[in-house]
């Protein structure tokens, strides 16, 4: 009986040792007006009761150095691809315009027109996807919406540039009046000269080239002061092979707490 009775103060002491380090802990979730600093992946004995107080205070916490997921492997293929072959483009059109050998520059336009609709192709298949199965990472949470129209809206130029400078190209050598080669195969004439016609779509197609060109470069250059310069996961995205070490910060009640890599 006295055993009993020895083991069931001891069972008491140990609950209160257990309720009072628990109290403790939740003093420490709180304390310093609810701010608790996150050191590199150091153990917090309190963790769980400090989440259960964060959570029980509903407090807006926003990882922001999270990575977010990468595009689908099918999307990402189509957007190289596409690169690849608008160099090809612009590569093609640049040495017809500096060639003086009429065979070279009739290779060169063969094969920039063989190009283009491949990539008008490309595109359409594209938009397919994207608009069926294709998995798209959420925007950055530090992201604005003025940001996310920008980026938007050039996205969408970017796509309609794909679809009518292939358009605009195919109807100028149409109008031509002329037979034309394409791929490996020589079409015949599809409809009389329209001179009107020709150069209109000539200018069409010279004016998108430049605005198209623009609009790559501006593409590029974003994607690259993102990966260097911000240091985020814009550019990993699309290509998951390359890494960015960025600093985690977290943010409470929209200030922050601490910067890991500070």
């Amino acid at each position: 009986m006295q055993d009993y009775c020895s083991g069931g103060r001891s069972i008491a002491r140990l609950i209160d040792c257990r309720c009072q380090h628990m109290t403790n802990c939740q003093a420490l979730a709180v304390g310093r007006g609810g701010h608790r600093a996150i050191d590199n992946g150091a153990f917090d004995p309190c963790e769980s009761t400090a989440m259960s107080v964060a959570k029980s205070a509903n407090v807006d916490k926003v990882l922001i150095g999270a990575r977010r997921p990468p595009f689908d492997s099918v999307t990402i293929g189509f957007h190289w691809a596409t690169v690849l072959i608008v160099l090809a483009m612009f590569a093609t059109a640049w040495l017809h315009s500096m060639s003086h050998d009429d065979a070279i520059k009739a290779v060169l336009l063969q094969t920039h027109r063989s190009l283009g609709v491949t990539i008008w192709v490309a595109t359409v298949l594209r938009l397919a996807w994207r608009l069926t199965n294709a998995k798209l990472p959420p925007f950055p949470n530090q992201m604005t919406n003025m940001h996310r129209a920008i980026v938007k809206g050039g996205e969408y130029c970017l796509y309609a540039l794909l679809l009518i400078q292939p358009a605009t190209g195919l109807a100028h050598t149409l109008f031509r009046g002329h037979q034309f080669a394409l791929f490996f195969w020589w079409i015949p004439p599809l409809v009389p000269t329209d001179a009107a016609l020709r150069d209109a779509f000539m200018l069409a197609h010279q004016l998108g080239a430049y605005a198209f060109g623009a609009l790559v470069i501006g593409h590029a250059g974003a994607a690259l002061f993102h990966h260097f310069v911000l240091r985020d996961d814009v550019l990993q995205c699309m290509a998951p092979v390359m890494t960015t070490e960025q600093p985690n910060r977290d943010y409470l009640s929209g200030g922050i707490i601490r910067s890991q890599h500070s």
